[in-house]
């Protein structure tokens, strides 16, 4: 697999980020990503106890990724979180290299964060918030689509579609994200002029990170139906299907305010479907290739298996 200008960028070997899932993505597992040459994510609240302080965690999830690997990482920040500004605080006092951030204003922090040298990386879901998110200064963008878990763009648009127009509109480098498992998927966001991929989904269903297996149960199991999106009156957000997302649909669609779907969605179950897995008692975010994962792997193998994937497709259009 080449290096690109995202490599290069980073200082790591493969064009490969994992997805910053915010309860998620802690240091074990992106520790595992970073030594296997890919870039791992730390999430604020990863491993955080139910009652926990965030930036107290986050202090920690630092202190244990140092640990456990000399290789890039970064911490991603959701500015939508009511502790971002104190949370970007923390990054500076721990003198984090690489910052992602997603859902709110590059135009916040970036500059704070680059007069401390920190590479920088923005979410955008269109062209306009691109644009955008260079002008501030970013160091480059994670395009991401409508195929992606989680919260998504209100324009709901496809990754094949939206990558091409943001490379064309952008000078920074543009990573790949929605609906990517494999080298297949490699192939075809770079031939669309991605210069790297991020994964969220696959890296859920592996060893190192701490889903309850009911969640990397519920991802082996699904088909190629068996998301849906949500919340499409709040922000889109990619689910499984379940009772729970069952009822929040029937809710939308019996025309409940947003008031009254963010008293369902509760605060923090996304926690107790994800780490309890009690899947009937929050989100269960998943991307719509989770039909594509069918087995729990260490995440070394999945970054293995994504280079190995890239050269064999590579090699097939080579000699056809």
């Amino acid at each position: 697999m080449k290096k690109t200008k995202f490599c290069n960028l980073l200082g790591i070997q493969y064009p490969i980020l994992q997805g910053g899932m915010l309860w998620l993505a802690n240091a074990e597992l992106a520790a595992a990503v970073s030594n296997a040459g890919a870039l791992g994510v730390i999430s604020p609240y990863a491993g955080m106890k139910r009652h926990g302080d965030g930036l107290e965690n986050l202090v920690e999830q630092i202190k244990n990724i140092r640990d456990l690997t000399d290789k890039p990482f970064g911490v991603n920040i959701p500015l939508d979180l009511d502790q971002s500004g104190l949370l970007i605080n923390v990054l500076l006092q721990q003198d984090v290299e690489i910052a992602i951030t997603a859902a709110g204003s590059p135009a916040l922090y970036t500059e704070l964060l680059k007069k401390a040298e920190m590479k920088i990386l923005h979410v955008i879901s269109s062209v306009s918030q691109g644009r955008f998110a260079e002008s501030c200064g970013v160091d480059g963008v994670i395009s991401e689509g409508i195929e992606a878990a989680a919260h998504n763009g209100l324009d709901e648009l496809p990754l094949f579609s939206l990558i091409p127009q943001v490379v064309e509109a952008l000078s920074i480098p543009v990573i790949a994200a929605g609906g990517l498992v494999d080298g297949r998927g490699v192939v075809a966001a770079m031939a669309l002029g991605a210069e790297g991929v991020q994964l969220g989904t696959r890296f859920v269903a592996v060893d190192e990170n701490p889903a309850h297996p009911n969640y990397k149960k519920a991802i082996l199991e699904a088909e190629d139906t068996d998301t849906v999106i949500t919340c499409r009156s709040l922000l889109p957000t990619r689910n499984l299907k379940t009772d729970f997302s069952r009822r929040l649909l029937e809710l939308e669609q019996s025309g409940a305010s947003a008031e009254d779907l963010r008293d369902f969605l509760g605060y923090r179950r996304t926690r107790k479907s994800q780490l309890e897995g009690d899947l009937d008692q929050g989100e269960t975010f998943a991307g719509s290739s989770a039909g594509l994962i069918k087995e729990i792997v260490p995440a070394a193998r999945v970054i293995q298996d994504l280079v190995k994937g890239y050269e064999k497709v590579m090699a097939n259009l080579m000699s056809s």
